[in-house]
C-alpha cells in the first residue's frame, strides 16, 4: 500500500497545497476519498482518488443514470447532512465566481468514473488557485453532469462531502 499523500507529489511544495477529505453521506456511507488541489504554473491542478462508488446503472425511459458521478467545488465549507435523504444542500450551489452559466462554473469539474468503486484522475484548470477554493466544498453526485441544465447540470443527489483545507 501506497501512503497516499505523497502518491501524486512525489516532492511538493506544501505551502501551496489544498486537500478536501470526502466522506459518504447517508445515501452512500462506504465513500471516502480526497481530492488534492495543488498550485502550478498558469493555475492548479486537480487530483482524486475516490473508493465506494455505485456501480454504473444506464438510464431507463423513466430513471436518471448511476454515473458517471458529477463532481464539483460548492459555495459553502459545510458538510451537514440535515435532511437525510436529500443531504449536504447547506454546501450550496456550484460555485460561480463569475456569474457564469452551467457548464462554465469554476467549479465545474470532469465528472468521475466507477471502476470496481474506485476512481482516480487528475486535471489542469486556469480558473483558481488553491487559496481561491479554501472554504469551500467538494460534492460528488449520483448522476452524471449533463453541463447544459441551469443552474446545476442536473447530476442528482449529494452521495458524499469533503471541506477544501490548507493541507498541512
Amino acid at each position: 500500500m501506497y501512503n497516499q499523500r505523497y502518491y501524486y507529489y512525489p516532492s511538493p511544495n506544501y505551502s501551496s497545497m489544498a486537500v478536501a477529505y470526502v466522506k459518504g453521506g447517508p445515501l452512500r456511507p462506504q465513500m471516502y476519498g480526497t481530492v488534492w488541489f495543488r498550485e502550478v504554473p498558469g493555475g492548479t491542478e486537480v487530483c482524486t482518488e475516490v473508493h465506494g462508488l455505485p456501480p454504473y446503472r444506464p438510464a431507463t425511459n423513466d430513471e436518471n443514470p448511476i454515473g458517471p458521478h458529477g463532481f464539483h467545488i460548492h459555495e459553502y465549507g459545510t458538510c451537514e447532512v440535515n435532511n437525510p435523504e436529500d443531504p449536504f444542500q447547506a454546501a450550496g450551489g456550484h460555485w460561480d465566481p463569475d456569474n457564469q452559466p452551467h457548464g462554465n462554473h469554476a467549479g465545474d469539474f470532469p465528472v468521475l468514473f466507477s471502476n470496481n468503486g474506485y476512481s482516480r484522475m487528475c486535471f489542469f484548470t486556469n480558473r483558481f488557485t488553491p487559496a481561491d477554493v479554501i472554504g469551500k466544498s467538494i460534492i460528488i453526485h449520483e448522476n452524471p453532469n449533463d453541463y447544459r441544465s441551469q443552474p446545476a447540470g442536473n447530476a442528482g443527489k449529494r452521495l458524499a462531502c469533503g471541506i477544501i483545507q490548507w493541507y498541512q
